[in-house]
């Protein structure tokens, strides 16, 4: 019995001290680090980009590549605490979620109205922050492409930067989203990626792409964020809107 306690004891004690080291290191709240050094330790996962997101002049949004159960945790982990997440449905009421869900404010995703809403708008001006979870889709249906141009519309009405957030490797967890048969392992590596955040205007201006649409241009900068260093000739072509 003492044996268990005394192992006990330490565990706590280790715990405290990773929690109190990342507090340090990355910047977020006990509270957050507490919740993120099980993940951190667990999935090896190499951090340092998220500090570009936290370190993003407000207004911003960060747009996450969703495509594992683990991205909506991880972020409300790790991003600024006063960050407004967008949550798909399952994300939104997963019973497994709720002790992260308390780190953040957070609302689910309603396609047909919640990326046209003026308080979201408003929220940006305010000097608020955003997060949005995309599908894993490099190749986007027309209607699933709505959701970047909803996303683009908004950043440009509020003059918002947008960072793209993608994390590296969560696709082969068993918490994936993706299709049966897709690869995954126990515990893979994670890596966490971010760009520098641009708004919808500074995109435009630097997309090789010529005269591209404001959708278009934040499109090709989330694939930018999934690929480094992807030429134009690889890059997939966004679907006409309609």
């Amino acid at each position: 019995m003492l044996t268990a306690i005394a192992l006990l004891c330490v565990i706590l004690a280790l715990w405290l001290a990773a929690a109190s080291y990342c507090v340090l290191r990355l910047e977020i709240s006990f509270h957050q680090a507490l919740l993120y050094v099980p993940f951190k330790l667990f999935f090896r996962i190499s951090d340092r980009p998220i500090m570009i997101a936290r370190g993003a002049q407000t207004p911003v949004i960060y747009a996450v590549w969703h495509q594992s159960r683990l991205e909506p945790a991880l972020m409300l982990a790790l991003l600024p605490q006063d960050t407004l997440h967008i949550l798909d449905e399952d994300s939104a009421h997963a019973w497994w979620l709720d002790p992260w869900r308390a780190l953040a404010r957070t609302i689910g995703f309603n396609a047909h109205h919640v990326f046209v809403s003026r308080r979201l708008v408003r929220r940006l001006k305010g000097g608020g922050r955003l997060a949005v979870y995309l599908p894993d889709e490099e190749s986007p249906t027309p209607k699933e492409f709505r959701l970047f141009r909803a996303i683009a519309r908004i950043a440009s009405n509020a003059q918002a930067r947008v960072v793209p957030v993608y994390v590296e490797g969560a696709d082969r967890t068993l918490f994936s989203l993706a299709a049966k048969g897709h690869p995954r392992q126990l515990a893979p590596k994670l890596k966490v990626a971010a760009l520098e955040p641009l708004t919808i205007a500074e995109l435009v201006a630097r997309s090789e792409t010529e005269k591209p649409m404001g959708a278009n241009a934040f499109f090709e900068r989330m694939l930018a964020v999934r690929r480094p260093g992807m030429n134009e000739k690889e890059r997939p072509i966004p679907p006409e809107p309609r």
